[in-house]
């Protein structure tokens, strides 16, 4: 299967997708791993909100992470609706908490390995927990939860050897962005083979310990605001002053009056 073509989203190469094609391509390239001993390379997913656009327009190393991933979703729906406004008429959310737990469902099917990095080992316990009441042939072959600090020469190692010991087939990262993109990007030579997929808050929703938006709220571009109702102190900074730049952006480029690079040679503009 090839990976889903891209739409440039403000500079950001945005992939037009669904749930079913991110289960499906995961899905063969763990049996390409497998059939293949390990010797295919390592791929990784984004799923990418407003947050990430706007970030990547002053973060070129994001910006070239995103832009280079196997799939980089539309997590939110103002990402949907930019795509829907240059042409992509039929396109979905493709949301990170969710795609999680389609992906899970398919891997406790197919017997794959599944590690869990980010998050505390409280809510990684409580996510287990979880995720073995809802699929219970599922295979969580490993966890860990990093500190709250960038990790020495010496961790780095001793967490990829954890994953790499536990046969990993499938490996949900949640950190948060931009910290879990990078963290993918970096060790993608270093885990041959492995599929990575960086699910943001979806650890916290799962396990219990941060209410998700209604239903209604995510449908209408509102979550932004549930979830700055509920963490203020934490997001503030990111709903006031960061996100709201996406909408002039957009406008800029929907109209034509600015044309977005993709390539990080260009730096950042705007």
């Amino acid at each position: 299967m090839m990976s889903p073509k891209k739409k440039n989203i403000c500079g950001t190469r945005i992939s037009t997708t669904s749930y079913s094609e991110v289960v499906d391509l995961c899905s063969q390239w763990i049996h390409d791993k497998i059939a293949r001993n390990s010797s295919v390379p390592s791929r990784y997913i984004c799923v990418t909100s407003v947050h990430g656009i706007v970030t990547a327009r002053q973060d070129a190393e994001l910006r070239r992470i995103l832009n280079r991933a196997d799939v980089a979703t539309p997590d939110g729906m103002p990402v949907v609706w930019a795509l829907r406004s240059f042409g992509e008429t039929k396109q979905q959310r493709v949301y990170g908490p969710t795609l999680m737990l389609r992906l899970c469902e398919r891997a406790a099917a197919e017997g794959h390995r599944i590690f869990l990095y980010g998050s505390t080992e409280d809510t990684l316990e409580a996510l287990r927990e979880k995720l073995y009441a809802l699929y219970p042939r599922i295979n969580i072959a490993g966890s860990f939860a990093p500190p709250f600090r960038a990790l020495t020469s010496d961790e780095e190692l001793d967490v990829r050897q954890r994953i790499i010991s536990a046969d990993t087939d499938l490996l949900f990262v949640g950190i948060s962005t931009p910290k879990q993109e990078k963290w993918m990007a970096k060790q993608k030579d270093a885990l041959p083979g492995l599929v990575m997929v960086g699910v943001g808050a979806a650890f916290n929703f799962h396990a219990g310990q941060v209410k998700q938006a209604p239903s209604w709220m995510q449908n209408h571009g509102l979550e932004w605001l549930f979830r700055l109702w509920a963490e203020p102190g934490r997001l503030w900074k990111r709903y006031v002053l960061l996100t709201p730049r996406f909408l002039p952006y957009w406008a800029l480029q929907w109209v034509g009056l600015y044309k977005f690079q993709t390539d990080t040679e260009f730096g950042s503009d705007l």
